[in-house]
């Protein structure tokens, strides 16, 4: 087996079905025809004489030899993209870091950080990307980004693979309730989690975020809504009620009351910051985001 002669382009091709968990939406992403993704991935195959996906109806997951190439794959073209920058004669904290973020941290959390960054450190570019923890944590093992904000709800793992993300916590937040102003618990301050059964749910996917974890009947999702504010603008109308996170709370438009949720298990969301390498711009990068999480 001769991985020296590996050209660059089907690592990355490779890194990027990874990814997103099918070739059509790699190809997507990058551009190119599907058959060509699937040329690459075959030549990588040819080359380590295993297969590297289990090919399955909906996408594809890596084979345990997929999970090693991935790993040693992503080590390479981070170290060739560091080279890149040095070559360049770029600062040690100069450069680009790739930053993933789950929704509602694009609230003011990443905004902030990115504002505090460009004040203090004007040659660091950094590049953002939205997306479910879940997807967020198959980029960081892909390394096609370098850090990402994530919501955790403790103590639930991010994953089970090795090696095991690095994490740093940024918040720790309750999550509340969002009902209308019309809404007939809106008088409330706060409600018992027995008061939210029989309503009509906003949620977004996958099914059931969005609906109060845990409660003890069938819930009726009338709207699905992938962003938030679209989701609370739902509220306002009346159209039903959603989770919030506390976050978001401070953004609600017009119409819509929050509510703390008493009873039952308490329901927290720990938000943090992973990576699975720390580059020296990256780490510039985690210190904001540190900041402004806290300020």
């Amino acid at each position: 087996m001769d991985l020296t002669a590996v050209p660059l382009v089907a690592l990355r091709v490779f890194q990027e079905v990874a990814e997103r968990g099918t070739l059509s939406s790699a190809a997507e992403a990058l551009g190119y025809p599907q058959a060509a993704v699937s040329r690459q991935i075959a030549a990588l195959e040819r080359v380590v004489r295993a297969p590297l996906l289990d090919r399955q109806r909906d996408g594809v997951q890596l084979t345990d030899t997929g999970h090693v190439l991935l790993r040693h794959a992503g080590l390479v073209l981070a170290q060739l993209d560091a080279a890149s920058r040095e070559l360049s004669g770029l600062p040690a904290t100069a450069g680009t870091v790739r930053l993933g973020w789950f929704t509602s941290a694009g609230g003011a959390l990443v905004p902030s950080a990115l504002a505090a960054l460009r004040r203090s450190h004007p040659a660091l570019t950094v590049t953002t990307r939205e997306g479910t923890t879940a997807s967020l944590v198959r980029a960081l093992r892909a390394r096609t980004v370098d850090l990402a904000v994530l919501e955790t709800q403790p103590p639930q793992p991010l994953d089970d693979e090795t090696p095991a993300l690095r994490t740093k916590v940024l918040d720790e937040r309750e999550l509340l309730l969002a009902v209308p102003s019309t809404h007939p618990l809106a008088h409330k301050d706060s409600v018992d989690v027995a008061d939210l059964r029989g309503w009509a749910w906003i949620a977004s996917p996958p099914p059931g975020l969005g609906v109060w974890p845990g409660l003890d009947e069938r819930q009726t999702v009338a709207h699905m809504a992938r962003d938030w504010m679209a989701k609370l603008q739902l509220v306002a109308s009346g159209a039903g009620i959603t989770t919030l996170p506390e976050s978001l709370a401070s953004s609600v438009p017009h119409g819509v009351r929050v509510l703390h949720v008493r009873g039952g298990s308490r329901e927290r969301r720990r938000i943090v910051v992973a990576w699975l390498n720390l580059s020296e711009p990256a780490s510039v990068v985690v210190d904001a985001l540190v900041s402004g999480s806290h300020p």
